[in-house]
């Protein structure tokens, strides 16, 4: 249910940032979102379709783009991907000492306005 207001807020700074650039509406707005974050992309379409009704984002397409979840070992320095995001010792040393270096982004990473 937090999509809905994951969608508000995008639904806002998209309005916001056409308004000041004197767009007649938004065509596009591409969001980044990493596969650890917990949000779900067709319940932000869902909601995106209701909420940007009647605003300068109506009709507006969403693009997503998922960052794959990567992890940092602090033992050894190893970087490695997550498979199926599931947590697992660092292939290199087996040490569980290991943090998120990418997948938890969530931003909006532009629009496209017309004039």
């Amino acid at each position: 249910m937090h999509e809905l207001a994951v969608t508000e807020n995008i639904l806002e700074i998209a309005s916001r940032h056409a308004t000041q650039a004197h767009a007649k509406r938004v065509t596009n707005i591409y969001l980044v979102i990493g596969s650890l974050s917990s949000i779900v992309d067709d319940s932000v379409q869902f909601y995106w379709d209701i909420i940007s009704e009647n605003t300068i984002c109506s009709g507006a397409q969403l693009h997503f783009q998922r960052i794959p979840a990567q992890m940092a070992c602090q033992e050894c320095g190893h970087t490695f991907g997550l498979e199926n995001n599931h947590l697992t010792p660092c292939p290199q040393c087996n040490s569980m000492n290991i943090r998120v270096i990418a997948g938890e982004e969530f931003y909006l990473d532009s629009i496209e306005i017309e004039k």
